[in-house]
């Protein structure tokens, strides 16, 4: 058995107009995150983790933000072709553990939610995924509300 394990992290500033999604969770908010897809900054940092751990590139190699394919795509369908990707190579996803770091909103009533979303995008059950919440104690762009940042590390098996 061969496991391997991969990290991400992203990044996206607060849009006005937009709307809100981390986890595939759409949540109540006038603001959201600028981005070319849905600017899932959960997603994003898991999917890279996933492909880093696969050996298989990053987010931008597969979903370049310049193409007008992926415009406003759903960060959970990326997810998902991601592990059709893993699926190609013989791998499956162990487990993923996240952590979203964000003044606001608050995560924790929307968790299972969110588990639930990225549990079935992956094939795996959601006692798999671990998504965590933590803030930037108001220090810098993160902790001044301009953005939202995630990072994910993931565990493989091939």
């Amino acid at each position: 058995m061969n496991t391997r394990i991969g990290m991400g992290y992203d990044i996206h500033r607060i849009a006005a107009g937009r709307p809100l999604v981390l986890g595939g969770v759409k949540f109540e908010s006038d603001w959201g995150l600028d981005g070319h897809s849905d600017a899932d900054v959960l997603l994003h940092a898991i999917g890279d983790a996933l492909l880093g751990a696969g050996g298989l590139g990053d987010l931008g190699d597969h979903f370049p933000p310049g193409d007008p394919k992926w415009k406003d795509a759903s960060s959970l369908d990326l997810l998902a072709r991601i592990r059709a990707l893993l699926d190609e190579k013989g791998a499956r996803v162990v487990n993923v553990d996240a952590m979203v770091v964000a003044e606001a909103p608050k995560l924790a009533p929307r968790r299972a939610e969110m588990l639930a979303n990225i549990a079935a995008a992956l094939g795996v059950q959601p006692s798999q995924v671990s998504v965590k919440a933590t803030t930037n104690e108001q220090l810098g762009a993160l902790g001044r509300r301009e953005g939202i940042a995630a990072m994910a590390v993931a565990l493989i098996e091939a």
